[in-house]
């Protein structure tokens, strides 16, 4: 695993560890991690995959503003490092 994407990972494992995060978007965050875990595929892969994850909870009314400014940079940091 690059070293990017264990930074990203490590990012998105403070959010999901975060209790003020609600439970349906911390799976959804656990998802993303799993998908950049995944042996075999290249890193694109991977963070494409992740970045729809995230996309997808980054539109929740549920989800804390700061939470939503973390996972917007976390984006940032995928789409970068493609």
């Amino acid at each position: 695993m690059s070293e990017a994407i264990t930074d990203v990972v490590e990012l998105l494992g403070q959010i999901e560890n975060d209790s003020s995060v609600p439970k349906n978007i911390r799976l959804k965050i656990r998802n993303a991690i799993n998908v950049l875990e995944e042996e075999g595929k290249t890193t694109a892969v991977k963070a494409n995959k992740a970045v729809e994850e995230l996309d997808f909870v980054s539109n929740d009314s549920n989800l804390p503003v700061y939470t939503r400014t973390q996972i917007w940079h976390i984006v940032s940091l995928l789409e970068s490092g493609k």
